[in-house]
């Protein structure tokens, strides 16, 4: 059995195999593309595509596909073969330059916000050769861009490339005001933490509404749920560490940095988290993960829910985006280091993201919005839908103390005392972490904690890293002006945070007070995604996006278009299921129930004994059936209503305001009959059944 550093990476054409395949020059020149992001030549790029065909093909593959992320979700890929036919009519295995280059799959179908007409199918795949391509399933994937005809973007990844390489290119600007010469690209890194549950398969099956919309319209609490908090870190069953283990196992030959995984907060619920890498890396590592947990789970007997909030009544599942700031020569410009109030290059950086957090919230509260981040978001499971900043005491000091123009009075770190003496001593952290804030410093990077468990990474880091560019750039041009340099720096440090302050709260994010603090402050309280969307296409964001070259106006007004269109649809979804399963199956077994009960009561009555229970029960089933009968009746005839509007920013309030206080209120009652309905006459698995079926 090969141990994990020979397998690790096994699948994939990176550094160490293109420097055994390639020859040096063709490996110097691909590097210069992967590092400077220089053009790739048609030649090098023909040598680079037989090597990787070779090297693919000696494993058995036969097929590749260029591997894109149009704006779905998900991932998406055609398959091609390497065959080529000959003259005498066999076959040889090919693979041109041209072909590694550039695809070109069908671009009709995929959603693009009105960038493209149905019959304007032509879009092009461009490779990313950033990311390094790997074998799945006896194919070649090769990481791509993908984009229409006209080069309008149509997926995450394009404007992905472009915020880093904005960001790249002014924090470029910043550090030669430092001196450091050396430095020739700057990358943003991310570690996204991955919640998700794992529940039994057949279970599963047997849920319209986790089959149709990965979460559970109908469910009456159990008498069990998280409240003696024994699942958080607890001993991982065997069942689910099998899954782990053989998670693991895969993750690691695409070269991913599976690191830690543990039991999360609700039952059933569990956490995936990587090491740190490049951004776009980073992205295409945590979509491959999704899907392996997918895929994996079902080979275990399970399915992995990766909805926001597929129970209610425990906690949802998030996705925490690690994100931070690295040079080529190997610093975390997010580094504060032991004398934070002396590091003027972490403080202007610091005071970069300040400001973009504070500048650009609306923006921030956009890349999470969904409608099944709307269940989660300001629930006490995680961040509300404010935005703020969590700095901790020791940064907070320091801020306060370049505000006010006064000496940081550095206090030596404590040793933490533990009270047992066999056990080390070591100093605390200068930060603490908070859990409740929705974008929290922790040590030498931002926790994002926004994100919701089903969502790409892409869009936060897009907003993320367009935001701070604009911020530098914005110093930069500043500080490149300055007569005297660290006076202009110094001024500027502090006026950023005197202006930009209400963003920074150190407190408790679940408190209410909080919220009312914060719409003292003027911090914008966007609770659902409805309220949010709007704010995608205000003028300021527009030209930020222009400014930086991330997105065409156009390509954000169509983005804007696609988030609303999906919404509605996710709503849409949900209530037709909802609707299906309250006239095909609930309401049924509440009336042969109440005819099962109502057979009982008439013996005993025959009989002239007492019916006490009988009746009360009849009572209640016959009252609580008619109340959901009306709402069933309700929530049809506004389906109705809604299919016939065309407007989407009309329709998303529709459902913010109708449909889903509609659902909910059929769901209260349904779920009021399922406690009283006997187990094997209700027509699904109840939350117990779901929550605690995997041994």
């Amino acid at each position: 059995m090969k141990s994990v550093p020979e397998t690790f990476g096994s699948l994939v054409f990176g550094d160490e195999v293109m420097r055994q395949r390639l020859p040096k020059e063709t490996y110097k020149a691909l590097q210069k593309t992967i590092q400077k992001g220089l053009e790739l030549d048609r030649s090098v790029a023909d040598v680079v595509a037989n090597a990787m065909k070779d090297w693919a093909t000696e494993q058995g593959v036969t097929h590749f596909t260029h591997w894109f992320q149009p704006m779905t979700g998900v991932t998406a890929e055609k398959h091609d073969s390497f065959i080529s036919p000959t003259k005498t009519g066999t076959v040889i295995m090919e693979f041109s330059g041209k072909e590694l280059v550039r695809g070109e799959p069908d671009a009709s179908s995929f959603p693009s916000g009105g960038l493209r007409a149905t019959f304007e199918a032509r879009g092009y795949t461009a490779w990313d050769p950033t990311s390094y391509a790997f074998i799945k399933d006896k194919c070649l994937y090769i990481p791509t861009a993908f984009c229409s005809y006209g080069g309008e973007a149509l997926d995450k990844k394009t404007p992905l490339l472009r915020s880093m390489e904005a960001i790249n290119k002014q924090a470029l600007r910043i550090l030669k005001l430092f001196g450091n010469e050396g430095v020739t690209s700057v990358k943003t890194t991310v570690g996204p933490e991955q919640e998700y549950f794992l529940i039994d398969k057949a279970m599963y099956e047997k849920r319209k509404d986790l089959v149709y919309t990965g979460r559970t319209l109908f469910g009456a609490r159990p008498p069990k749920g998280q409240e003696l908090e024994d699942h958080y870190f607890g001993a991982i069953k065997t069942r689910v560490q099998a899954f782990m283990n053989e998670l693991n196992e895969e993750l690691w030959k695409l070269g991913i940095l599976a690191k830690t995984e543990h039991n999360e907060v609700a039952p059933a619920q569990h956490e995936l988290a990587p090491i740190f890498t490049t951004t776009n890396i980073a992205t295409d590592h945590n979509q491959l993960t999704m899907e392996l947990m997918r895929k994996i789970a079902a080979k275990h007997g399970m399915a992995c829910l990766l909805h926001e909030k597929p129970f209610a009544g425990v906690n949802g599942s998030g996705k925490h985006n690690n994100w931070s700031i690295s040079t080529d020569t190997g610093v975390n410009l997010l580094e504060p280091g032991d004398t934070p109030d002396e590091n003027a290059q972490f403080l202007l950086f610091l005071a970069a993201v300040i400001k973009a957090v504070d500048e650009y919230q609306d923006l921030l509260r956009i890349s999470v919005a969904s409608a099944g981040n709307d269940h989660r978001l300001g629930a006490n499971e995680a961040p509300p839908a404010v935005v703020s900043i969590f700095l901790g005491d020791e940064l907070q000091g320091v801020l306060d103390a370049i505000e006010e123009g006064k000496h940081y009075d550095k206090k030596v770190r404590k040793q933490l005392k533990i009270g047992v003496d066999v056990l080390p001593k070591f100093p605390t952290d200068t930060t603490d972490r908070n859990r409740t804030s929705p974008f929290a410093f922790t040590g030498n990077k931002f926790e994002f904690r926004m994100l919701g468990s089903n969502a790409s990474i892409s869009c936060a880091n897009i907003i993320l890293n367009t935001a701070v560019a604009e911020e530098l750039e914005q110093f930069a041009d500043e500080l490149e002006k300055a007569e005297d340099f660290t006076t202009s720096l110094n001024a500027l440090v502090k006026k950023v945070i005197t202006e930009h302050k209400r963003i920074i709260f150190n407190g408790n994010g679940y408190d209410d007070e909080w919220i009312k603090e914060a719409e003292a402050r003027g911090l914008m309280n966007l609770k659902t995604t409805p309220d949010a969307l709007p704010y995608y296409v205000a003028e300021k964001n527009l030209a930020l996006f222009k400014k930086q070259g991330v997105f065409t106006e156009t390509e954000a007004r169509a983005r804007y278009e696609i988030a609303l269109e999906n919404y509605c649809k996710v709503i849409h979804i949900e209530a037709l299921t909802a609707l299906q399963m309250l006239k095909n199956d609930i309401l049924p077994a509440v009336s042969a129930y109440q005819k099962e009960v109502a057979d009982v009561l008439y013996a005993k009555e025959s009989y002239k004994v007492s019916a006490k229970y009988e009746k009360a029960m009849l009572q209640k089933l016959s009252s609580q059936a008619d109340a959901l009968y009306l709402e069933t009746d309700l929530l049809e005839k506004n389906l109705a209503k809604a299919e016939k509007m065309t407007n989407y920013s009309e329709i998303s309030y529709f459902c913010k305001d109708v449909l889903i206080p509609e659902m909910a209120a059929a769901r209260a009652i349904a779920d009021d009959l399922e406690t009283v309905v006997p187990s094997g006459k209700w027509p699904y698995p109840s939350y117990g059944d779901l929550l605690f079926s995997v041994k």
